[in-house]
């Protein structure tokens, strides 16, 4: 389904917040792994204010698939599980060269979140279906997931700035 289009149905509802799910686990993943996989000496360089970043990082991802997994759970429907995902994550991507590496991934990472639940938000608002879960509580979860990965957005790119 096309994030242009309504979402106009419980099924649909379902499916898009299991790709929001996804979503954070591969950046929750890929935050939390992000250091072990580089060169020891590249990983040696990283400065505090990048390990706090990736931290912050995956944490938020994890809160994030928690708060999207309470919804598909009131739509009784099932998600994937993060050790499912995170061992996908470890066999398909290969690891950043070095910290501009590193925090380039993270901005994508960020700038796809917030992507993703701009378009969630706009579909569910163009829609009229009525949902078997508050539509208002979905729009204010996904609206304050989206202001988080703007902020992390924004935390990323202050950081690449100062090193630039």
């Amino acid at each position: 389904m096309s994030l242009g289009q309504r979402v106009s149905s419980d099924h649909q509802l379902t499916r898009l917040l299991q790709i929001g799910i996804v979503l954070e686990e591969v950046v929750e993943s890929r935050a939390a792994h992000h250091l072990e996989s580089l060169p020891e000496a590249e990983r040696e360089a990283i400065d505090e204010e990048v390990r706090e970043l990736l931290a912050e990082a995956a944490e938020e991802s994890a809160e994030h698939r928690q708060r999207l997994e309470a919804l598909v759970d009131e739509l009784e429907a099932e998600t994937v599980s993060y050790e499912e995902i995170n061992t996908l994550v470890d066999a398909r991507y290969g690891p950043p060269e070095d910290t501009d590496g590193v925090l380039y991934d993270q901005l994508c990472n960020e700038e796809t979140a917030y992507k993703f639940y701009d378009d969630l938000i706009a579909a569910i608002e163009a829609s009229e279906t009525d949902f078997s879960v508050d539509r208002e509580r979905v729009l204010d979860t996904l609206e304050a997931i989206r202001a988080e990965e703007t902020e992390g957005v924004e935390a990323v790119t202050d950081i690449m700035e100062r090193r630039a």
